[in-house]
């Protein structure tokens, strides 16, 4: 009830406000609810139907009772029973044909399985299938948690390019303002004009692609997070390295190993299978039942008796055409397949882990280099500036340090785009997906 409510608050407040204002952690819960992620959506179907299965499985503990009510007129031919004799001395001869006559019976009936250890071990695998299922959608939600994330990182990305684009722009008009005051004061010439006006041409364009890449990775958030696409967006958040300590290789692999909802949804469905298999095996042991109906009957309504019948079965499968050997060696098949997926699986997880460690180490340097270099080539262009207003150098020199400082300020939002990715591929790996969404 509160995702419900959540979602549509977050549709309310954009509609009113016209924009949105979204934190990673708002976007997340937007998409795990119902009417978010269809993802999500489908995996609680799949849920429900699990929990339907494990119904359906019990019912072979319950009793099964019928009711029926039964009329008819009919004419036997005695004949085809055998019985066609006469007494010839006496005149008799026995009918071929007798009837019409009326039969009237209104009978319950139930039946009760006693002991069958097949349909106790078929329950036991429903119940872990439903297991299985609910883990997947743990996974459902961790996966689409991990999408959203990495579309809000995107998004901030082109949100930094952007303002750096922004602020590229302001700089050259402010340049090229310079560049013409220079050459009506005559202390300036028109090629550092031109020069300076190249290089606002180029700003503009690379703003142009700054909105438009902002405006698609806005799109597919949005899309992720199953809202309406025409829903304004500003973000809570900016794209900044955040220090975060990195466990140890081994702690690492220990928490995935606890917390991987696919792995616990894996090691369900392995058990699972196990006890399908054991179900089918099972089918080999005598079964015991017990069964019973009363009800009136007669050849009348009025001329109708209480009957009953009440018994105990004992049923031992002898032979079937081999149709049971075939079922359990599938049945194992299946069970040796889900080992190997888990094992798989495992060697998987550790690999995400090892990867994602590595690719933090590796954005962490990079984010330290990236900043020295935008540091660097700030305090160059700075410097060339003071240079061009003085007199001392042309626009051209200018116009290199502000080339540089693009490049620098395109290296440092890569950086800190792949340091965020990072973050979250070792928060995905280990299954603290959710964790790391609530910081």
């Amino acid at each position: 009830m509160r995702a419900v409510f959540l979602f549509v608050i977050a549709v309310s407040t954009a509609a009113a406000q016209g924009k949105l204002q979204l934190s990673l952690k708002r976007a997340v819960e937007i998409a795990l609810t119902p009417e978010g992620s269809t993802r999500v959506a489908l995996a609680q179907q799949s849920i429900k139907q699990a929990e339907e299965r494990v119904v359906e499985a019990r019912a072979a503990f319950l009793p099964n009772v019928d009711g029926a009510v039964t009329w008819r007129n009919q004419t036997v031919n005695l004949q085809t029973f055998g019985i066609n004799f006469s007494l010839p001395l006496l005149g008799f001869a026995s009918p071929s044909l007798v009837g019409p006559f009326t039969v009237f019976d209104s009978r319950g009936s139930a039946q009760q399985s006693v002991f069958n250890y097949s349909d106790i071990r078929k329950y036991q695998a429903s119940r872990m299938s439903l297991l299985a299922t609910r883990a997947d959608f743990e996974t459902t939600k961790d996966q689409v948690t991990d999408q959203v994330a990495r579309g809000y990182a995107a998004s901030l990305r082109a949100d930094a390019s952007l303002q750096a684009a922004q602020a590229n722009v302001e700089l050259s008009n402010a340049l090229e303002r310079l560049a013409t005051s220079q050459k009506n004061a005559g202390t300036g010439t028109g090629i550092e004009v031109t020069r300076a006006q190249v290089q606002l041409a180029n700003d503009r364009q690379r703003l142009i692609v700054a909105e438009n890449d902002r405006q698609r990775n806005v799109l597919q958030l949005l899309r992720v997070m199953g809202l309406n696409l025409d829903v304004g967006v500003d973000f809570s958040d900016r794209l900044a390295y955040v220090p975060v300590n990195v466990a140890d290789l081994e702690a690492s692999l220990k928490t995935a190993k606890e917390d991987r909802a696919e792995l616990k949804a894996q090691q369900r469905r392995e058990d699972s299978a196990k006890m399908s298999y054991d179900a089918v095996a099972a089918e080999r042991f005598p079964t015991i039942g017990a069964f019973g109906d009363y009800g009136p009957n007669g050849l009348g309504i009025d001329a109708s008796r209480p009957t009953r019948q009440i018994g105990v079965s004992i049923k031992v499968p002898v032979f079937d055409g081999f149709r049971r050997d075939a079922r359990r060696a599938e049945s194992y098949s299946q069970y040796k397949q889900e080992t190997i997926r888990t094992r798989d699986l495992l060697q998987q997880i550790e690999l995400e882990v090892r990867l994602a460690l590595d690719s933090l180490r590796s954005a962490q340097a990079q984010v330290d280099t990236a900043r020295d270099g935008l540091t660097l080539s700030q305090n160059e262009l700075a410097q060339a500036q003071r240079r061009y207003q003085a007199g001392v150098s042309n626009s051209l020199e200018v116009t290199d340090a502000q080339t540089r400082l693009i490049r620098a300020q395109d290296n440092q939002i890569a950086a800190l785009y792949a340091y965020q990715l990072a973050r979250v591929d070792l928060a995905a790996a280990t299954g603290t997906i959710g964790e790391f969404v609530n910081q």
